[in-house]
């Protein structure tokens, strides 16, 4: 069950788990559910929803603009954590409405803490020159090309609220567009004794190279093995 809990944890998707009686694991008869083995003779069966609460991503907002602030009082409901100022490490977006205050270093900022999303409330015009000024700044090619300006989609936005809102649905496509991990990155092992899959980590019975579900395993093994 730990193993399928860090799953859902890296994909983000919920998963209906099954745990029955038999030997092999698998994909269930319906999307988004995942049976497991229970090797254990007493038998038994067990259905458990695993569903994922992650952290909000972090959209850093530049500037104090109405924009700005209808911005951070929409994020919330649609998913995002709005914290004002420059873009830093770890954070999944930086949208810059700043009315054309530092723009640029708002901008740059974004692009050196490797936002997803980096997006510029400015009109088509405004927004040229400050990608002008970036790239005789030194900014490369590419980074530039990651730039939304004029930031949202195109929804015919027109009051502050509607700007917003748009720039918030362009952030939640980006997001949901993301490459779902096909495999765990964590380590794993079967028991040999039980026949279990296990989450290997710092606390795990271990007797040389094996490792095992619990200690009555492992001691039953080393009895075998004695």
């Amino acid at each position: 069950m730990r193993l399928q809990a860090l799953r859902v944890l890296e994909t983000g998707e919920p998963t209906l788990l099954r745990i029955l009686p038999g030997d092999e694991d698998g994909p269930g008869e319906q999307e988004g559910t995942v049976v497991v083995a229970n090797p254990c003779l007493s038998g038994g069966a067990l259905e458990l929803f695993l569903t994922p609460h992650l952290p909000l991503p972090v959209v850093a907002v530049a500037g104090e603009s109405p924009v700005a602030r209808a911005f951070a009082e929409l994020a919330a409901p649609l998913g995002f954590r709005a914290r004002t100022g420059a873009a830093a490490a770890g954070d999944f977006g930086a949208v810059v409405a700043s009315l054309g205050h530092d723009d640029e270093a708002a901008v740059r900022a974004g692009l050196e803490a490797g936002c997803e999303y980096v997006g510029l409330v400015a009109s088509r015009l405004r927004g040229a020159a400050v990608l002008a000024a970036l790239r005789s700044g030194g900014v490369p090619e590419e980074l530039l090309a990651r730039v939304r300006t004029p930031a949202g989609l195109d929804i015919g936005a027109r009051t502050h609220a509607e700007i917003a809102l748009a720039i918030l649905a362009e952030l939640v496509s980006v997001r949901r567009a993301r490459a779902v991990p096909p495999v765990p990155t964590t380590a794993t092992a079967v028991d040999p004794v039980c026949g279990m899959t296990i989450v290997v980590g710092p606390d795990t019975p271990r007797a040389g190279e094996l490792a095992f579900c619990c200690e009555g395993c492992r001691d039953a093994w080393l009895a075998r093995a004695s």
